[in-house]
């Protein structure tokens, strides 16, 4: 699968300018640490289903998938060398033929508030409307503030803010990350805690996805990878497997490294946030994906039948 060495290496992403930063992030690193030449890379912008779709959550229209569907065939098809994701966008099982090469440094995980008129979540006044499109925030805002309104919120981050500014919604709930990326963490009112708000699977870092016959690609994205984000990830990506975990189910699962042991606090929640359950467990590095696993069994046996039904 690899191009004639005369091709520029084409990285794949979705079009937005939080994804195309990712994007750029990815060749940064290429040409700083693999000697890559700037010219000898190039980055080819695919809109997706994903991205289309603006007037309904993903859980109606197909999943999380639909951020990576032509992105997906653009690969398969050896358009695409590398592709770049939000880690958290990934579906659980990707397509035949396609392997998840590495992960770069992951950014901060946490979620932020923002909101005009309330400096954090417990101060917003009973029925206030806060807006967002991740089932995850929706459930975990309802466990904690039933009396506020949730509506869907979707759309770039710059499209968010506007939404905001214009008073359409009172709050809204983004990544700390892609603020941070797009240098607009002033916009965050306050950064909710991780105790409360635990992260998507995956948030914060950023993947890159080759061809499974495309060493040259995946030796790459290893030179560049961050070993520690994809140990965290991989017990992350594991919890969430066990639960067949999709953008339709309110699942956070958030994995950190401390020298040779790896800590994974996971929750599952109702998508109305009546219920939840929780679980806070550590395992040597070497046994992530197996840590994730077993949390994910021994949550899977406690929910009832139709626990992911509102």
């Amino acid at each position: 699968m690899s191009s004639p060495a005369s091709s520029p290496l084409v990285i794949g992403s979705r079009g937005s300018p939080l994804a195309l930063y990712q994007a750029e992030a990815v060749r940064d690193a290429l040409i700083a640490t693999a000697g890559i030449a700037p010219e000898a890379i190039a980055i080819a912008a695919i809109h997706t289903s994903g991205d289309r779709i603006q007037d309904r959550a993903l859980a109606e229209a197909g999943g999380k998938g639909l951020f990576t569907k032509e992105i997906d065939e653009a690969q398969l098809a050896g358009r695409v060398q590398l592709a770049t994701h939000s880690a958290k966008d990934l579906p659980t099982v990707l397509p035949d033929g396609l392997v998840i090469a590495g992960y770069l440094a992951r950014e901060d995980a946490r979620d932020a508030f923002l909101s005009l008129t309330a400096p954090d979540l417990a101060s917003l006044p009973a029925g206030s409307t806060v807006g967002t499109a991740s089932l995850r925030r929706q459930a975990i805002i309802a466990r904690a503030r039933p009396d506020l309104k949730l509506t869907l919120l979707r759309g770039n981050v710059g499209t968010r803010l506007t939404r905001l500014r214009e008073g359409s919604v009172d709050a809204t709930i983004l990544a700390v990350a892609g603020l941070k990326r797009l240098g607009l963490m002033q916009h965050a009112t306050s950064v909710l805690p991780l105790e409360q708000f635990v992260p998507a699977v995956g948030q914060g870092a950023i993947a890159m996805v080759a061809h499974a016959d495309d060493a040259a690609s995946q030796a790459l994205a290893t030179r560049i990878g961050d070993a520690a984000t994809g140990i965290a990830v991989s017990a992350e990506r594991a919890f969430l497997h066990v639960l067949d975990g999709s953008c339709r189910t309110p699942i956070a699962a958030y994995a950190t490294l401390a020298g040779d042991r790896v800590t994974l606090r996971a929750l599952v929640l109702r998508p109305d946030g009546s219920e939840a359950y929780e679980d806070c467990r550590e395992a040597d590095a070497s046994q992530a994906e197996q840590l994730g696993r077993d949390m994910g069994l021994a949550i899977k046996a406690r929910l009832p039948a139709g626990f992911f039904q509102a």
